[in-house]
């Protein structure tokens, strides 16, 4: 498979990803044992430039894993053509251990990655660059996901078979009831549902309150909410919203949203889902960099703009996800 165009973006990807990731390390060791902003030494100004060119490289790279995420939903809805039994990426994903793995770190790394870039946005914005030390340790602690990250996909594409037999999402996502076992069991339809909105509300409330008075407690409780939110809305959508899409009561499944003949629609669902709660999150995890020295000012300002553009993200993303389900009661259930 590592011949198929696919697989060839993907690996070119990650490969610069690593490799740019791999030459910023060597710059944060440096920093980490030399970096002394109060000195005016050769090796001081040196470390000074090097910063700017090690930072641009890392944000591309990270920059590379996000949107390998992309190229690897897109590539395995690809494989299912030449693998027996796959009708979407669901079956081209189970085709071997590696594949859910893979979808897992890569989704997870999104929030990872993406905040090592916000760190370094704000970090640029003081004279004194406060967060040097902090983010290119947290580069060195992230670098091991990029490189299991990169080493899952290369063990997920290197054990593709066209001869292999695997299970379509019918299967893999059938109700627990009708003989199958459904991966993202989580109660009944009406019990989720609920929880989805009410949850939905919780957040909206939330940040209106910070948009009208900012605690940290409160955007703590926003950041937890999010996360919860962004679980419960993936097994939300594949048990329930997206049999409401397809008009096709047992048909559940995440990546067929992704397709053409529903409108691409999983593109704006996903791309709201995960944006919403990458800004919830990081309004509540950069919270800490206000005690660094000219950051209270920049960081507070970061936190109103995540928080105002993740609550425009959660309506876009509730309008996208409801429209199809109102629209089913609306008619009384003939979509």
């Amino acid at each position: 498979m590592f011949l198929n165009a696919w697989s060839l973006a993907l690996t070119l990807t990650s490969i610069a990803g690593i490799v740019l990731g791999g030459i910023a390390c060597r710059t944060a060791i440096r920093v980490l044992r030399h970096w002394n902003p109060a000195s005016d030494s050769e090796l001081q100004i040196r470390l000074e430039g090097e910063i700017w060119l090690s930072s641009t490289l890392v944000a591309y790279g990270l920059g590379f894993q996000i949107v390998s995420l992309i190229l690897f939903v897109l590539a395995a809805d690809e494989f299912c053509k030449v693998i027996v039994g796959a009708m979407c990426a669901t079956g081209s994903l189970l085709a071997n251990s590696y594949g859910m793995p893979a979808l897992l770190v890569k989704l997870v790394g999104v929030f990872f990655y993406g905040f090592w870039i916000v760190l370094h946005q704000l970090d640029i914005r003081s004279e004194s660059y406060p967060l040097v030390r902090t983010k290119y340790l947290y580069l060195l602690l992230l670098y091991p996901l990029m490189a299991a990250d990169v080493t899952l996909q290369t063990l997920y594409i290197a054990g593709l078979k066209p001869d292999i037999i695997t299970s379509c999402c019918a299967v893999v996502f059938a109700a627990a009831t009708g003989g199958g076992t459904n991966l993202l069991t989580l109660g009944s339809e009406n019990l989720q549902l609920l929880l989805y909105y009410l949850t939905m509300v919780l957040l909206l409330g939330l940040g209106g309150l910070l948009l009208w008075r900012w605690n940290r407690w409160l955007q703590a409780l926003y950041a937890v909410g999010w996360f919860w939110f962004f679980g419960l809305a993936l097994v939300v959508i594949t048990n329930v919203i997206s049999s409401y899409i397809y008009a096709m009561p047992y048909h559940h499944c995440p990546f067929c949203l992704l397709k053409p003949e529903y409108h691409y629609i999983g593109f704006a669902i996903y791309g709201t889902l995960i944006g919403g709660a990458f800004l919830g999150s990081s309004a509540g995890l950069v919270e800490p960099c206000k005690r660094r020295a000219g950051l209270a000012e920049v960081v507070a300002s970061y936190q109103k703009r995540a928080v105002q553009i993740s609550l425009i993200l959660l309506l876009l993303f509730a309008a996208l996800t409801s429209y199809h389900y109102l629209l089913y009661m609306a008619s009384g259930g003939e979509v």
